[in-house]
């Protein structure tokens, strides 16, 4: 094999693992970040519940690409308008950082709204059953509602999660040096299509790998049929 494509795959390699990187850790704070935005989304306290809901409506009524620029030049403009009023104050805002700080936010709202889904469609008769045992509310919660809503969510969470793999290639738009990134750039170095067909052979894979995962979790889940 020439060595110009050894050097592209051990660099689109290197852009996998960044994308990767991305993912997992979006995952991470996604997934534990949305349960109290469905609660606060759920509260009876209106002032709450009304501000969940428009945090919702913005986070999901914009581009995504539109909240990575905002999440990265964002707080650099605060501080620039910061240090105009004569204060004095400085900032470094990492693009990784931005990129894990934009999409978790994203998700989280996503699968906010898909754990709302999941709890109410569980039958009031299991909260009044849980009571007549003598479980608490968060007992409840946590070893009767959660278990079942696990098994309902599982399918939508799988399409959110195949959707986070292939919008990592978004982070690029912040500088992030990612997969696609990677691919475009070595697609001009070599005047060739075949990175960017290599670059869709990899998300073809990690996408695979997320749909075989979600289908054994199924599986395992089945129990509650």
């Amino acid at each position: 094999m020439d060595d110009k494509y050894i050097k592209m795959l051990k660099a689109m390699l290197s852009g996998s693992v960044t994308s990767i990187q991305v993912f997992i850790l979006t995952l991470i704070f996604a997934i534990p970040l949305a349960l109290p935005i469905a609660m606060g989304r759920m509260s009876k306290n209106k002032l709450l519940s009304g501000c969940t809901n428009v945090f919702l409506l913005i986070i999901r009524g914009t581009p995504l690409m539109l909240q990575l620029l905002v999440v990265y030049f964002g707080p650099g403009l605060f501080i620039r308008w910061l240090v105009l009023k004569g204060f004095d104050v400085s900032f470094k805002w990492n693009r990784f950082v931005a990129a894990i700080v934009a999409l978790a936010i994203n998700y989280s709202a996503y699968f906010a709204e898909i754990y709302r889904g999941g709890i109410e469609s569980i039958p009031k008769g299991q909260y009044e059953a849980s009571k007549v045992l003598g479980y608490n509310s968060v007992q409840t919660f946590f070893r009767i509602i959660l278990p079942q809503v696990i098994k309902r969510i599982v399918p939508a969470m799988g399409n959110e999660v195949i959707t986070l793999v292939k919008d990592t290639a978004l982070v690029s738009v912040i500088g992030v040096s990612e997969l696609l990134m990677v691919a475009k750039e070595r697609q001009g170095a070599l005047f060739s299509f075949v990175p960017l067909f290599i670059a869709g052979v990899f998300y073809f894979i990690m996408n695979w790998i997320v749909s075989v995962c979600f289908q054994k979790l199924e599986k395992k889940l089945s129990y509650y049929n």
